[in-house]
């Protein structure tokens, strides 16, 4: 896979220092990854994590998100995008999602209502608002009468692929239909390589039933080089609030981890389920291991359609950057790219931007 289409996603452990985010930006930037993908749950805000992170002398383009569509209005979406891109002077690309019940009603007091149909009036504002266009827009859950940003428009993608990317987060056939017709990027998260192929073939369909090309697929994958038990602990724990929830739980059960998805959803204790837990089951949806493992699982998304793989790499009290993770994988993005090009330089010509 070219260097170009890897990434790196901000991971916020619950048991982990939440300024260790920053470390993994650091590092991401400096070993030349594609893009940082600033996503949010219970610590820090989006918009204002990506400016204090985009305001440093780096230049490692940024993608917002998933920002949940229930949580924040369009607009205010767009002027959170705007500002970063106006702060820090860099490429911005929005990622929009309908995010859990768990964040929506119980975090936030907000309703999740026809969350397919809301993701789709939201992507059309949002990119209107980034466009730079004055919008009047009528739906059946998002209104907007006359709002212009005063802040300059985000370049939107042209027909050469530059400019700034709508993405948006999908996984059931309705999300995915919508991401097919409306989107510039789909991004999948915690799946594994078969879902990821069947989710491509899905897209494609949409698509065609659209009259508009596939939009190209992203992955987020939880990565850990010679993971210790440590940092599989770390990613358990991150695990346990997806194992009952809906689409999620029906993945594991799939993956053959039905018993663990059934004691979630009994109502057992937090504890109890993370104890239930096999290292086994966070590997179904990520990528551990020794160099050639993580080789082995790169092709495996790459060969299932993913454009781009997003790395949520685990850290630990010793490695607070996931430097080990980022350098021993992107070296062999660097390897792979090189053999490519038998003759040539290493680079491939596919930078950044």
């Amino acid at each position: 896979m070219p260097f170009s289409h890897l990434s790196v996603s901000l991971p916020y452990w619950q048991n982990r220092d939440p300024l260790d985010a920053l470390a993994v930006a650091e590092s991401a930037d400096r070993l030349g990854y594609h893009r940082l993908w600033v996503g949010e749950m219970a610590t820090f805000d989006a918009f204002s994590v990506a400016t204090a992170i985009g305001r440093d002398s780096g230049r490692i383009p940024l993608c917002l998100g998933p920002l949940a569509v229930d949580v924040r209005t369009p607009a205010n979406i767009a002027m959170g995008a705007a500002s970063v891109a106006a702060l820090t002077g860099r490429r911005v690309d929005v990622a929009l999602g309908t995010s859990s019940t768990v964040v929506v009603r119980d975090w936030h007091g907000r309703r999740r209502l026809r969350t397919a149909r809301h993701l789709e009036e939201t992507t059309h504002i949002v990119r209107a608002l980034l466009a730079g266009d004055k919008v009047e827009y009528e739906g059946q859950l998002e209104r907007v009468r006359g709002f212009r940003l005063r802040l300059p428009a985000l370049r939107m993608p042209d027909q050469t692929g530059a400019g700034g990317e709508i993405v948006v987060a999908a996984f059931g056939d309705r999300a995915l239909e919508v991401a097919a017709r409306c989107a510039d990027r789909v991004v999948l998260n915690l799946v594994t390589p078969a879902q990821v192929a069947r989710c491509v073939s899905a897209i494609a369909e949409f698509a065609r039933a659209a009259d508009r090309p596939a939009p190209p697929v992203s992955v987020w994958v939880t990565a850990a080089a010679d993971p210790t038990p440590d940092l599989y602990a770390t990613v358990r724990q991150a695990v346990v609030g997806y194992l009952r929830a809906p689409g999620y739980d029906a993945m594991f059960t799939e993956a053959g981890f039905g018993e663990t998805v059934a004691l979630a959803h009994s109502g057992a204790h937090p504890r109890e389920i993370l104890a239930a837990i096999p290292d086994e089951l966070p590997a179904t949806v990520g990528m551990f291991g020794d160099a050639a493992t993580l080789a082995a699982r790169l092709s495996n998304y790459r060969d299932a359609g993913a454009n781009e793989i997003v790395l949520v790499p685990a850290t630990s009290a010793e490695d607070p950057a996931g430097e080990h993770t980022l350098s021993t994988i992107a070296e062999l993005a660097i390897r792979r790219r090189t053999q490519s090009h038998v003759g040539g330089p290493a680079s491939d010509g596919e930078g950044r931007g």
